[in-house]
């Protein structure tokens, strides 16, 4: 054992102390404590370093006399030197119980040595009293290669007390100061007032945005069918759209009907020549609605025309044909189809956030979340690769379900389903949802026949989060292909097969109930090849996926026509009298709901984590995962650069999928 003397130690926010001057045999130790509430310790802490070759130093006290310098979000350093220590390539900690708290959060352990040589130990961890953790460099293997897989395994056990599953409803997903912020935009749009008036006009609707939370774009155009059409290219929701290769049976339309909007092809012409598209929300048949409002289940059936331009030619409101349930068209009343519109977007806004945002991003990667902390250390590789991207989730689903889809919350307010029905499409939602194809951006967008170009030449989500998963998809693999360099490494990690199982393991069962995962439930993971699918598919849904169908909140629902939360009263079943302006406004929510939807719309727009691959904790330090980031960091600030100049001319810009503005996790 090494003969170590300390020669000084201090404690700094900023790493601050003075580091400068110190001998070849001098080491430099850095502790970086956590900074969540409770982080810190002011237990005697002691350390002890190790080098490649066996040589041990003494232990080293982290203490200054009289001062605590374990405290949260700091970081203890400590100089000492030993004239018979190499490079350090393993340290131990531990601390005793003297003090408050039963824990101390220890981010990550650096230690400088001869040449300024710093070897780095990512900790990411709850040290209890008593205990002595040991880390190797990097501290990323799998857990046959652990020299100390007991205490990897007690630990994993304990966590797996920590982290439970709950259904927060029945047969549901497995799952910034909000309040201090929404007070502040409401002192914002105090203009629009707190009644429950109506709107006398749009006109009257458009200056509660003056001077308040800003004018969404939207209402320049909400009505115009050229944006209608747009709106399923790059709106909040655009992964409905779909290549219609026949007619339903359900859709009451015929080539008279149609042939008028088809620039002289008839119905089998633009169907064989690929020129028809469709949407059709048969999730929503039979949910019910809030008292006094409807619920739609439309089909809604688009045209590509000459332009490029996707253009709608008729919309049916419920699924079966009758007398009542008629089939909208363009050449309606002009105001007679702008309602329809509303009625459609109205419904597909309750698919929205009940599924496509909620469901299939917050729900169910909490449930993900949950899997990782119980089945994959903390040391382990694929841990360290999926951390960053679970960031402050389970605390933003905690919050929102309390704040926002509680009984009598935002969502009964502001929203068609109201909280029952939400909860009741998550569940049809999710009994559909499969990892192999709706989270698999290639597979997603190739399902619903529009990945060639040559069919919709203009569809920006599609070309963006094409190129964002396959930025994604190299980054995983770059670190999956050095992970399990031979075949037996992948069937022989123990922590990853056990994830995988409880992965797909039906939620009665105790499991997250995720469908698609590749792999066999008898032999779990096979092949590295499966391994990024499943990997590259729960970091894209983290990131590009939540991003697509978040950020655009605003700019969508907060000018209430152009994509409403709710209406109030019956769709239209009758072409015989055109609405007035005043008879659409009536369908829209009071003055204060209005609001209410503004301000939380607006919250929810925020984004609450770094861009992509700009990690706000950074868990991998070996050289492999730090150039793999580091290369995807280079390929996503190229990719903002051609989103950016694309923008730049377009007459309907599309950023919310620019890597610069796609954010790590799931954070609002």
């Amino acid at each position: 054992m090494g003969r170590l003397t300390v020669l000084t130690c201090c404690v700094s926010a900023e790493y601050e102390c003075d580091t400068t001057e110190y001998l070849s045999k001098d080491f430099l130790i850095r502790v970086k404590t956590g900074d969540l509430l409770g982080a810190g310790t002011d237990a005697n802490v002691f350390i002890q370093l190790s080098d490649a070759v066996g040589r041990v130093s003494l232990p080293v006290k982290l203490s200054r006399r009289l001062r605590n310098v374990n405290e949260r979000g700091s970081s203890c350093v400590v100089r000492v030197r030993d004239p018979f220590l190499g490079r350090v390539t393993r340290v131990n900690v531990w601390r005793d119980a003297a003090g408050l708290a039963d824990a101390w959060l220890v981010d990550c352990i650096e230690v400088a040595s001869q040449g300024h040589v710093t070897s780095v130990f990512p900790v990411h961890r709850w040290l209890r009293a008593e205990r002595v953790y040991s880390f190797l460099e990097f501290d990323s293997c799998v857990p046959q290669d652990d020299v100390h897989a007991g205490v990897r395994r007690r630990e994993l056990e304990e966590k797996r007390h920590r982290y439970t599953y709950c259904q927060r409803f029945v047969e549901g997903p497995a799952q910034f100061d909000f309040l201090r912020e929404k007070a502040r935009l409401l002192l914002k749009t105090k203009s629009i007032g707190s009644s429950n008036d109506s709107w006398s006009s749009f006109a009257d609707l458009a200056k509660g945005y003056e001077n308040s939370l800003g004018e969404p774009n939207a209402m320049q155009y909400w009505s115009s069918d050229r944006w209608f059409g747009l709106q399923r290219l790059q709106g909040v929701n655009p992964v409905m759209i779909q290549l219609c290769t026949s007619i339903p049976d359900k859709l009451g339309v015929d080539d008279a009907m149609l042939r008028p909007f088809l620039e002289g092809l008839s119905l089998e012409q633009a169907l064989t020549s690929k020129k028809l598209f469709i949407v059709d929300l048969e999730l929503l048949d039979g949910v019910g609605a809030v008292e006094g409002t409807e619920l739609c289940s439309p089909i809604a059936l688009f045209y590509l025309n000459k332009k490029d331009e996707l253009m709608p030619v008729a919309i049916q409101l419920f699924q079966e044909k009758s007398p009542d349930n008629l089939v909208f068209l363009p050449s309606d009343p002009p105001n007679v189809w702008v309602l329809a519109k509303m009625y459609y977007n109205n419904a597909e806004a309750q698919q929205h956030q009940s599924c496509t945002h909620l469901g299939f991003t917050h729900l169910l990667m909490e449930g993900v979340v949950i899997c990782t902390h119980r089945h994959l250390s903390p040391s382990h590789p694929l841990f360290r690769l999926l951390a960053p991207h679970f960031l402050y989730l389970i605390a933003i689903n905690s919050r929102g379900l309390e704040k926002l889809i509680s009984p009598g919350g935002w969502v009964d307010k502001g929203m068609t389903v109201g909280v029952n029905g939400m909860f009741e499409l998550i569940r049809r939602g999710i009994k559909r949802w499969r990892l192999d194809t709706m989270g698999v951006v290639p597979a997603q967008i190739a399902g619903r026949g529009v990945a060639d170009h040559s069919v919709l030449p203009y569809y920006p989500y599609r070309d963006d989060a094409t190129a964002l998963y396959a930025a994604i998809e190299r980054y995983v693999r770059s670190v999956i292909d050095d992970v399990y360099s031979e075949p037996e490494r992948l069937t022989g990690d123990w922590e990853l097969q056990h994830w995988r199982k409880e992965l797909t393991q039906p939620r009665d069962q105790g499991g997250v109930g995720l469908l698609g995962v590749p792999g066999d439930d008898e032999k779990g993971f096979t092949t590295k090849d499966e391994l990024v699918t499943t990997f590259t598919s729960i970091i894209s849904t983290c990131s590009l996926g939540h991003a697509s169908a978040n950020f655009a909140q605003y700019e969508e629902y907060g000018f209430v026509p152009n994509y409403p939360g709710i209406l109030y009263g019956r769709a239209p079943r009758s072409k015989d009298t055109e609405p007035s302006e005043r008879d659409l406004l009536s369908y829209l929510p009071s003055r204060v709901t209005t609001r209410d939807i503004m301000v939380i719309t607006k919250l929810l727009s925020y984004r609450g984590t770094q861009s992509l691959g700009d990690f706000e904790v950074r868990y991998m330090y070996d050289p492999v995962g730090s150039r793999a980031a580091e290369t995807m960091r280079a390929e996503l600030r190229k990719l903002s650069d051609q989103i950016s100049a694309r923008n730049a001319t377009a007459e309907f810009p599309y950023s919310w999928l620019d890597p610069a503005f796609v954010p790590n996790s799931i954070s609002v």
